[in-house]
């Protein structure tokens, strides 16, 4: 089996891991890894990696990623999602279109945003879900996050609940749900997510996603090259740089950027992911031996 990245459109109600799981049986390798938790509840691009391309997946969960989502105001769930339990109701039906608007700007942006109390984050080295079923109620910091876009789809109206549809581009690390939270905790009506789907991570979208069956019939892998291509800068070295990077060496500074940048021998083999720090580049991840 070779090396590469696979790019699957995740169904509803399964985890990341249950992905995982199916994808080793398909490709036959234990080698499998996955870049970016998906919640069981959301849908779409789960980027999984195969063999060598696992190595990939960490710098990969760095990007930049799209979703789809509707937010249902007026409702609030332990969870901050469809699949808890309703905390709180307090009727949206007075929300304005202009006061919705003002929200969603407001958590636009550069912002400091609190994790939900279900969420694998750790506290004191244990994750918050695991608290949080305990019933213990987990004091979680805000994290600096950006929102790069949160645009609002549609509004649908339904006595005292209101239905948002909305396109959110963001960091990684980002918590949807939270969004959701967090709006309607500023519109005065509590809200919770009720339906989300990942459009993109990095470069790789749905355009590029296959279903699990379809993929259990046709296992399409971006090859490496192919995938670190899309994803990061590119530097093309002589042999003589090649030799050195295939030996964890190296090499000096190309201006590329202070994120990963994938080198390439002559013969356009991916040699290494490698960070530019000072007048040095250092390798992060090396692909040849």
């Amino acid at each position: 089996m070779d090396s590469g990245l696979v790019i699957v459109d995740k169904p509803a109600d399964w985890t990341s891991h249950d992905v995982v799981a199916r994808m080793r049986r398909i490709a036959r390798t234990r080698r499998v890894g996955h870049a970016g938790t998906l919640d069981p509840m959301a849908t779409g691009v789960l980027v999984v990696g195969v063999n060598r391309a696992t190595r990939l997946l960490g710098h990969l969960a760095l990007t930049e990623k799209g979703y789809d989502a509707t937010i249902r105001l007026g409702e609030s769930t332990n969870t901050d999602d469809a699949e808890g339990e309703t905390t709180a109701t307090a009727s949206a039906a007075s929300v304005t279109d202009e006061a919705l608007r003002a929200g969603v700007a407001a958590l636009t942006g550069t912002i400091e945003q609190v994790p939900p109390q279900v969420s694998a984050i750790k506290v004191n080295g244990e994750r918050a879900y695991k608290m949080a079923r305990k019933g213990e109620e987990v004091a979680l910091k805000p994290r600096p996050v950006t929102v790069h876009a949160f645009t609002v789809t549609d509004v649908r109206r339904h006595g005292d609940l209101v239905d948002v549809d909305a396109s959110v581009a963001c960091s990684s690390g980002t918590y949807i749900r939270a969004l959701a939270r967090d709006l309607g905790a500023a519109l005065g009506c509590g809200g919770h997510l009720t339906a989300l789907r990942r459009t993109r991570v990095g470069p790789y979208d749905l355009g590029m996603a296959r279903t699990l069956d379809e993929l259990a019939a046709d296992l399409a892998v971006l090859p490496m090259e192919e995938a670190v291509a899309a994803a990061f800068p590119r530097r093309d070295v002589s042999e003589d740089d090649a030799r050195k990077v295939a030996h964890g060496g190296r090499l000096p500074a190309a201006g590329l950027g202070p994120g990963p940048v994938g080198v390439f021998a002559p013969d356009g083999t991916l040699l290494a992911l490698v960070e530019e720090q000072g007048r040095a580049a250092k390798p992060l991840a090396v692909f040849v031996s």
